[in-house]
């Protein structure tokens, strides 16, 4: 809890001689009477909790009787901690809520819906049509407001792939496992492949898939193709996990058997690994390396598949309030404070997304540098072809569980390939053939 903020604010309030109750026309529950929003974050780094404390710091300071306590758990852990906090009942108010946990939240009754809330809200006015519909789910149900979009691109180190006698970036995963394998050299502490072994191993297989099999994918449903079967009981899909699987063989530390995030943003942040497949919010870290310069790395687009497309899944993520909360009307004006304006530029401009705004679209912000193969991805829909992923079903939670321990059977070697997909395809064909 900010109290020394608080405090500082309460005195303002007091020499302007303001009513000493709640704006929102409530009591508190803080030191002199401000409300106290528990509010917590799960995409966890030290560069994103920074830049939101600052904006909650502008927050408090247009609410002087509102102060905010951020809980920002380490990522790995933060969506169980967020679950046993929702689980209880108390304690929290507003929360980070994405498209992969919406679904069981929402399901479970532990999210409040804001469509009634946010009924003419002015800040519908200036996103994107993209936002404005991830907002909604099939229902017409608001349970968060997103704050930007995640989509996969591929970080490369420039002097690396040069020194191994490439002329440009991989286009392909094909060429991907050529660089990188190529690069590889555990001898010198440099790596080919920053690899996903551990938490959420899952996507970057998808993502693979997805790739060798565009030309058959559902928009509507990434994980079906048109003729309603999954993608994994695809032929193309034995010739992904292959070339994916042989990027952790013949390109990756050993010790990426079980990393997840940190470790593979660190890897690639600290100059020992050529590759990364990541979201954009890892630009601004990378950043801040002092181990590699500006010049030392960039971003390319989505290795394609055989067909020369591939799949760009855009995740999306957002603020919402617990249903449990006894301090709505303030964790609403919070939520569209971070989710509208000056801060949701912020945000996303700070925090490396892609943003919900229409305005972003003149920024040159987000036509140069690493950003440039996201603008390449967005002008190119027929090579790079925008999927929804199932995200919001009840069941994704026991999805990626299932899915991360059947990868570390393959990364252990107790489980092959073949019987992965075999094991996939059966779960989402029994999923959507049962409705639940």
């Amino acid at each position: 809890m900010r109290r020394t903020k608080a405090a500082l604010a309460l005195g303002v309030a007091a020499a302007m001689v303001l009513p000493a109750c709640s704006a929102f026309g409530g009591g508190g529950d803080g030191d002199g009477g401000t409300v106290t929003l528990n509010m917590v974050e799960s995409l966890t780094n030290p560069t994103r909790t920074e830049l939101l404390e600052g904006l909650i710091e502008d927050f408090e300071q247009q609410h002087p009787d509102v102060d905010v306590n951020l809980i920002s758990p380490p990522t790995e852990q933060a969506d169980q901690k967020l679950q046993q906090m929702l689980m209880s009942g108390s304690g929290i108010d507003v929360l980070e809520v994405r498209d992969i946990t919406v679904g069981p939240f929402s399901t479970n009754g532990w999210l409040h819906d804001m469509k009634a809330d946010l009924e003419g809200w002015d800040g519908w006015q200036a996103m994107t049509e993209n936002a404005v519909n991830a907002a909604q789910d099939g229902e017409g149900r608001t349970f968060y407001v997103p704050y930007g979009f995640y989509g996969l691109s591929l970080f490369y180190r420039t002097d690396l792939i040069a020194q191994a006698g490439f002329s440009a970036p991989p286009s392909t995963w094909d060429e991907l496992l050529q660089q990188a394998s190529a690069i590889h050299d555990p001898a010198q502490r440099r790596y080919g492949y920053a690899f996903r072994g551990g938490s959420n191993a899952n996507s970057n297989v998808t993502a693979a898939i997805s790739a060798y099999v565009a030309d058959r994918i559902d928009p509507a449903n990434g994980f079906q193709l048109t003729d309603g079967s999954t993608i994994f009981s695809a032929p193309e899909a034995q010739q992904a996990v292959e070339t994916y699987f042989q990027l952790f063989r013949t390109a990756s530390a050993e010790s990426s058997v079980s990393w997840g995030y940190p470790e593979m943003v660190e890897a690639f942040s600290n100059g020992s690994t050529a590759f990364l497949l990541q979201d954009p919010e890892v630009i601004a870290t990378v950043r801040e390396s002092q181990a590699i310069s500006q010049d030392q790395w960039t971003t390319a687009p989505l290795p394609t598949g055989p067909s020369g497309k591939t799949v760009q899944p855009l995740a999306s993520a957002g603020w919402g309030v617990a249903a449990a909360s006894t301090h709505k009307p303030e964790a609403l004006e919070l939520v569209k404070f971070l989710a509208g304006g000056d801060a949701a530029a912020a945000f996303a401009k700070g925090n490396s997304l892609v943003p919900t705004l229409t305005s972003a679209g003149e920024d040159e912000f987000y036509r140069t540098g690493p950003w440039a193969s996201y603008v390449t991805m967005t002008e190119n829909p027929q090579t790079y072809l925008n999927i929804t992923q199932p995200r919001g079903v009840a069941w994704w939670t026991e999805w990626e569980q299932k899915a991360d321990a059947d990868v570390q059977q393959v990364l252990l070697g107790t489980m092959t390939p073949t019987e992965l997909l075999a094991e996939w395809d059966a779960f989402w064909t029994q999923k959507w053939q049962q409705g639940n």
